[in-house]
């Protein structure tokens, strides 16, 4: 009887677990409830900052299993009912033919061997075949059904995270790794998966099975039977102190194999630096000491699952040796029914690999269930900047832009725009220059609305940005970064997220427009050749160039230069900077350079010091102030300042270096 009295020990884990199927459509006030809400309605209603009722959001410390797994049965359980109900069907078969084949062992011993009944004999051989050959036949459903939902499962998940990804705000991806984003979604998933095909398997598997063969063994020996129980009170206790180790060594495993992913990941993508520092040595030793962590984490879990196995061996031989002595006893001594003990020792027999899978239930579910309350703290996750409930369309033509008395800061007591009144106008080119972290970055950032402001407004033709819908906003805007960004995909797809809806003719103006035409045809498919990841099969100026046509595609009122051209030689910025004079034609465009001499001919010239506007105006007026800023930075970019003027603006500058220059530059 191995392990059977373990498993007989987690029948009331089961039942708690059965009880979240009925709780899972019942409420609190114990009245049928209504189905939670999908998750696209969780995502719309945080968007709008509303919070839906019943969404599960965890508490902090909330170790009980009930919510979670209430959320997940409500996602998914009704809509996959019929398939489960299928599998389910095909399980009962298979807990069924496995009991009856351990009862059917009665009537070999005591009608074949005992009366050498021959026709019994061929009448029970045929009857084996067809219960071993519908046993095979149900578990190749029960195994085919539970897989497709598993994977369907997974690739739900998959787009619920990405989905949840692209609406979460840019300043999460400041505090979070991508690569150990990834990662830990990823396991996380399998997770959610793993929990429901063992809720379903352990409870219309194993232990209908072992129940079914629990009953044989009443059936045909209930002394025996009861004995077995005298065991179950050690085994559990045992179990208990095992399954609380679990909970915090599958959070750590998460944490540990995410971060091996994240260097991985990052390796790769900065091969280039990794071989020119010469830092092969290091990350060796320093992501090896993270995978003998990872290992040592997963032995630890590997440890709890196989420390039941002693107890169940040792419990279920003893269970097992006690049947053999006391049953033989009573057939020798007391002439008993020969056929009714093997038929019992079968049933215990076969009872062993139900038993064994019931027995790591527990730590299984644990493992899972911490998978899953990583994965809901993401997909809970409100979104730092969300539509206003009563947000309407934004309405924008000339693309006036009016910063009014505007507060910023990334970090609570840690201002980055103090006060600040600046206007765009429509039509025109602005461009804001001054030290590094002074916060012209930052001003890009928040007419796009990745950020939201701590007291003032931004406003577009009239129109408070923080009243609009933020896509309707970004519609309206181009947008050209430092470092340009292209994605997995082909080069005309690349362009195209300027505007879907493009025709074909339209892309390859743009393109002819940003000088990237000619580079493009010259590639080994044109247009459809795949871009490498991050563009890495390109250079720098035709990376940056196929940018500009993806802004030249959108054709928006409003264009967005952030350092467009500080990173590329001679050659490569000349050609960019003349796609961006035809880019910049009729729009109201800012621009944030470094290179003063690109910006000479803008309309106004801003420029921004400490979070502040210290100086506005063209060219020439700026420059006729010998004693200004924008006249110091402008020969110090041009080689003709002298040590004093450095000095001078250094000491003007120092206070806003030291602002987190990732944030603001």
């Amino acid at each position: 009887m191995r392990d059977i009295v373990v498993a007989e020990l987690n029948f009331a884990s089961l039942v708690k677990a059965a009880l979240v199927l009925y709780e899972a459509a019942v409420d609190e006030t114990g009245q049928p409830g209504t189905p939670e809400p999908s998750r696209s309605s969780v995502l719309s209603a945080n968007r709008k900052n509303e919070k839906p009722d019943k969404v599960y959001r965890g508490k902090s410390g909330d170790e009980t299993a009930l919510p979670v797994v209430r959320r997940i049965l409500a996602e998914n359980f009704l809509r996959y009912r019929k398939s489960y109900a299928l599998a389910i069907f095909c399980m009962v078969i298979v807990a069924g033919t496995t009991a009856y084949s351990a009862y059917i062992i009665k009537d070999v011993v005591n009608e074949v061997f005992d009366n050498r009944n021959l026709g019994a004999a061929y009448g029970i051989a045929g009857l084996i075949l067809l219960i071993f050959f519908t046993k095979g036949i149900a578990g190749f459903g029960q195994e085919v059904i539970l897989s497709r939902i598993g994977n369907n499962i997974v690739a739900r998940y998959q787009e619920l995270a990405y989905n949840q990804m692209l609406h979460l705000g840019v300043g999460f991806y400041s505090d979070t790794r991508s690569a150990y984003l990834v990662g830990q979604i990823n396991q996380n998933i399998s997770g959610v998966k793993n929990m429901l095909n063992t809720l379903i398997t352990v409870f219309a598997r194993d232990l209908l099975t072992l129940v079914g063969l629990i009953f044989v063994m009443v059936y045909q020996d209930p002394i025996m039977s009861v004995g077995a129980l005298v065991v179950l009170p050690v085994a559990g206790y045992v179990l208990s102190r095992y399954v609380k180790k679990v909970k915090s060594l599958s959070k750590k495993s998460v944490h540990v194999n995410s971060q091996v992913a994240s260097a991985m990941v990052e390796t790769a993508q900065g091969i280039p630096v990794v071989k020119a520092f010469t830092m092969e040595d290091q990350l060796e030793k320093k992501v090896g000491k993270l995978i003998k962590t990872g290992e040592k984490q997963s032995n630890g879990i590997a440890l709890v699952n196989a420390r039941t196995r002693p107890l169940t061996e040792t419990l279920g031989g003893l269970a097992i040796a006690g049947a053999v002595a006391f049953g033989g006893w009573r057939v020798i001594a007391l002439d008993g029914n020969p056929g009714a003990l093997l038929s019992f020792l079968t049933a215990a027999m076969l009872a062993y690999d139900p038993a064994r899978r019931l027995a790591a239930f527990r730590v299984q579910f644990e493992k899972s269930l911490v998978n899953a309350r990583m994965l809901y703290d993401l997909l809970d996750t409100p979104p730092r900047q969300a539509d206003k409930p009563d947000a309407v369309a934004a309405q924008v033509n000339k693309g006036e832009i009016i910063f009014d008395k505007v507060n910023f800061a990334y970090v609570a007591g840690e201002p980055v725009l103090h006060n600040l009144s600046l206007t765009v106008e429509a039509g025109k080119t602005t461009a804001l220059v001054g030290p590094s972290g002074g916060g012209k970055s930052t001003i890009i950032a928040l007419i796009l609305r990745f950020y939201d402001l701590q007291s003032g407004k931004i406003l577009v033709d009239g129109q408070n940005i923080s009243d609009v819908k933020i896509a309707d906003l970004r519609r309206k805007i181009a947008y050209v970064s430092q470092s340009p960004v292209l994605f997995e995909g082909t080069i005309r797809e690349n362009i195209r997220y300027g505007r879907p809806d493009a025709t074909d003719e339209e892309l390859f103006e743009a393109a002819k427009s940003a000088k990237a035409h000619g580079f493009i045809l010259k590639m080994p498919l044109g247009y459809d050749t795949p871009v490498g990841e991050l563009g890495s099969n390109l250079s720098g100026g035709q990376r940056q160039r196929l940018s500009i046509a993806r802004a030249i595609l959108r054709n928006a009122p409003i264009l967005l230069l952030d350092e467009a051209t500080s990173a590329l030689d001679n050659e490569s910025e000349k050609n960019v900077q003349q796609a961006l004079d035809k880019l910049m034609k009729g729009k109201t465009t800012l621009v944030v350079a470094h290179r003063l001499s690109t910006i000479k001919s803008a309309d106004k010239i801003v420029v921004i010091d400490q979070g502040k506007v210290a100086e506005q105006g063209d060219h020439e007026r700026l420059m006729s102030s010998e004693s200004g800023i924008y006249s110091k930075l402008y020969n110090i970019n041009q080689g003709k300042g002298r040590k004093k003027s450095t000095k001078e603006a250094d000491k003007g500058t120092s206070t806003s270096a030291r602002t987190k220059s990732r944030k603001t530059a």
